[in-house]
């Protein structure tokens, strides 16, 4: 499964329209975001794509996990979201 990475610097709609277009498209989504402005921007888009995937009939839930990542041979804690229909 592809995973979405997220920025503090990410557009939320943009992110939650890629979300919507892989949940069509496979049926479930992973983000990944590693500090807390990427975070945030993260849950607003799974909060987003909730409304754009609402008229349709889909219900998303998010279901969050920490993971370790290695980030310029540095380890660091990553916030890790499933996303996927109810």
């Amino acid at each position: 499964m592809e995973i979405l990475k997220v920025s503090s610097k990410s557009a939320p709609n943009s992110v939650a329209g890629a979300i919507a277009g892989v949940i069509r498209e496979s049926g479930s989504a992973e983000l990944q975001a590693v500090g807390a402005g990427a975070a945030n921007q993260a849950i607003k888009a799974v909060a987003i794509a909730r409304g754009y995937l609402a008229p349709t009939g889909v219900d998303l839930i998010c279901i969050p996990a920490f993971v370790s990542v290695e980030i310029d041979g540095e380890e660091r804690t990553a916030m890790r979201l499933i996303v996927e229909p109810r």
